[in-house]
């Protein structure tokens, strides 16, 4: 694997990544985590847009279905003693430069958020870290996940006009991990906390009620579900405990049970805060990225060799610190990952080749 890299941005506390499609072009969005900008860049790394330029606080964003460029995001999550006032938000282009944002839903807490669609019908899952705060590092008040049909038209919707949310399932200690999965014909939500790892199936109808399964009993920061061995059967990867530095993948038993079966070799003290983690194919592999944010604060992709029949491990990068990864093929069908390297305030883009 060789990896060409390009630095494209200089973010303070550079966080959340996500996709978007805009003007008929496929882009991407890099926001900060506190008091700093959104940008908008085309695949190749170029910046467009500033999107906004505070107030920051962005944990998760997410294109709204079918739209041209509107997404969701969170905003004022700053810290886990600091998202009392996060909240959800519509964003929407105007023109260039010029980005409307519009409160969908105060979400205290809300750490990661997804949409989901089923039957037709998209659904909104809102994770909250926590749902209580008095001090600092206070964690009496357990999270919880909270749902609501996401309608088409989100004009309706503002600081006065709050979409309303259902609480699915709370008693989620450092409910911190959500990653978009297929389950059943259908997108779900893999969530991770300190009770387990969840699978969040949304009604298959409106009014029906969402359907909750887990799948580990460990705790998780993080996890994903993917086939590194092409046996059929999806491996769960997790990293563990919340900001821990622990990564395992453990794979289905014959009892339908998630065993243990591989853990990352480095020492526990060298990979502090496992953080950056996204599931994808990557040359033709089933790939795991993950990347920490203390310690030797590598980037590191994880994949199966079937010759030598177990895992291995390739750098991405090295002593950056970096707090989430996304993976897209460009216009080119070349391999391409963007990195928010945090600790170094470092948006980078990764060209990825055999």
């Amino acid at each position: 694997m060789k990896v060409e890299k390009k630095v494209i941005s200089n973010l303070n506390k550079c966080y959340a990544i996500s996709a978007l499609k805009y003007k008929g072009e496929n882009c991407f969005l890099v926001a900060a985590e506190k008091h700093d900008p959104c940008y908008l860049f085309a695949e190749d790394g170029t910046q467009l847009e500033t999107v906004w330029t505070e107030p920051g606080g962005v944990m998760t964003m997410t294109q709204v279905p079918g739209s041209d460029g509107q997404f969701l995001a969170t905003h004022q999550f700053y810290s886990p003693n600091d998202s009392l006032n996060a909240k959800i938000v519509i964003v929407t282009p105007k023109e260039k430069d010029n980005w409307e944002v519009r409160t969908l839903c105060s979400a205290p807490f809300v750490h990661r958020f997804g949409i989901l669609t089923s039957g037709g019908t998209n659904y909104l899952i809102v994770c909250c870290l926590k749902t209580g705060h008095e001090y600092k590092n206070d964690w009496r008040f357990p999270g919880a996940c909270y749902g609501a049909v996401l309608p088409s038209d989100l004009s309706a919707f503002d600081e006065d006009h709050p979409l309303a949310l259902t609480l699915i399932k709370d008693g989620m200690l450092k409910n911190h991990g959500y990653s978009l999965i297929r389950h059943g014909g259908h997108d779900a939500a893999l969530v991770g906390c300190e009770e387990g790892t969840f699978i969040f199936d949304p009604p298959a109808v409106q009014g029906a009620d969402w359907t909750v399964t887990q799948v580990c009993s460990v705790p998780s920061s993080d996890s994903v579900l993917i086939d590194f061995d092409g046996d059929g059967k999806l491996e769960l990867g997790c990293i563990s405990p919340f900001h821990g530095n622990s990564i395992t993948i453990y794979h289905l038993d014959e009892h339908g049970n998630y065993v243990p079966q591989w853990k990352y070799g480095d020492p526990e003290a060298e990979t502090e805060m496992v953080h950056a983690t996204w599931a994808c194919e990557m040359l033709g592999q089933n790939t795991w990225i993950v990347g920490w944010r203390k310690g030797t604060k590598n980037t590191i992709a994880i994949t199966w060799d079937k010759e030598a029949g177990t895992y291995k491990t390739e750098y991405i990068d090295k002593n950056t610190g970096c707090a989430n990864a996304m993976h897209f093929v460009n216009k080119d069908g070349k391999d391409v990952i963007v990195a928010t390297n945090r600790e170094i305030d470092e948006v980078a883009l990764y060209t990825v080749t055999e």
